[in-house]
């Protein structure tokens, strides 16, 4: 538990390191560094059907130039147990004022706690199950605050009792800078979207909204989740979620960004 938490603890000294730069020097080659920590009561996953089931912190970095990025998504039980760990690399293939199209992979762990009996003594161990992944997301934005996007991953599973094939498909709309008086905005993104699990498949909807405030680096935000139809394992039929998310976004020189070529 100790170490857990010691982990938990250097993650987020490593992510206000970043948030806090200085200016850098604006005669270098400059990087991009944004990213956003959130606390959440429930964890709920990349595909919305699932959940750790309790709260949770996430860290999500971005950090790149031009066209490719390097994207680690952190995800720990507030308890400081690790829950999955992806490690994203996504290229901006194309990126205009109308169409985006963002191809990705990466490679992840996920952990879980089991309970195994060695010499008649019952123990607890977390396994890890690793996957790799890719991901393409078009987007067409219909005006600024208004766009209609596709999303498709497709999950490999490497061990055993991992998941070996998964495909999970969406269609969505984002709604963003929704105004709510002078100072107030929000985000709505409703999505739809199908699954299939090892030939096991199922149709959902789930739907994100967002509440920030301008030039304030605190959102909050709400998720639900709810089955139309499926027979995935371990689908549930509702899920709400609700998120306190601190973003930040930074520009670096080139001597910090070294770290990440």
């Amino acid at each position: 538990m100790q170490k857990n938490t010691g982990l938990l603890v250097f993650v987020f000294l490593l992510f206000s390191h970043f948030s806090l730069s200085q200016k850098p020097d604006s005669t270098k080659n400059m990087y991009h560094i944004k990213g956003a920590i959130t606390v959440t009561n429930k964890g709920i996953s990349l595909v919305p059907t699932f959940t750790l089931g309790k709260p949770a912190a996430i860290f999500d970095l971005s950090m790149g130039k031009r066209k490719l990025f390097f994207e680690p998504l952190l995800r720990f039980a507030l308890e400081g147990k690790p829950w999955s760990f992806l490690f994203w690399w996504r290229y901006k293939l194309v990126n205009n004022n109308k169409v985006a199209i963002t191809p990705g992979g990466h490679p992840a762990m996920n952990f879980k706690t089991e309970t195994h009996s060695v010499n008649g003594v019952s123990r607890k161990y977390i396994v890890i199950r690793r996957y790799l992944a890719g991901e393409l997301v078009p987007n067409y934005f219909a005006s600024k605050n208004v766009s209609v996007g596709l999303y498709y991953l497709y999950s490999r599973g490497l061990d055993y009792g991992a998941p070996k094939n998964t495909h999970f498909l969406t269609i969505n709309t984002n709604l963003s800078n929704i105004k709510l008086g002078n100072q107030f905005f929000a985000r709505f993104t409703p999505q739809l979207y199908y699954l299939n699990q090892d030939g096991k498949d199922g149709f959902y909807f789930t739907s994100t909204l967002t509440l920030a405030k301008k030039n304030f680096p605190l959102t909050v935000q709400s998720i639900i989740n709810k089955t139309i139809q499926t027979n995935v394992p371990n689908s549930q039929d509702f899920v709400w979620d609700a998120s306190l998310i601190y973003s930040f976004n930074k520009k670096i020189c080139g001597k910090i960004a070294n770290i990440i070529n």
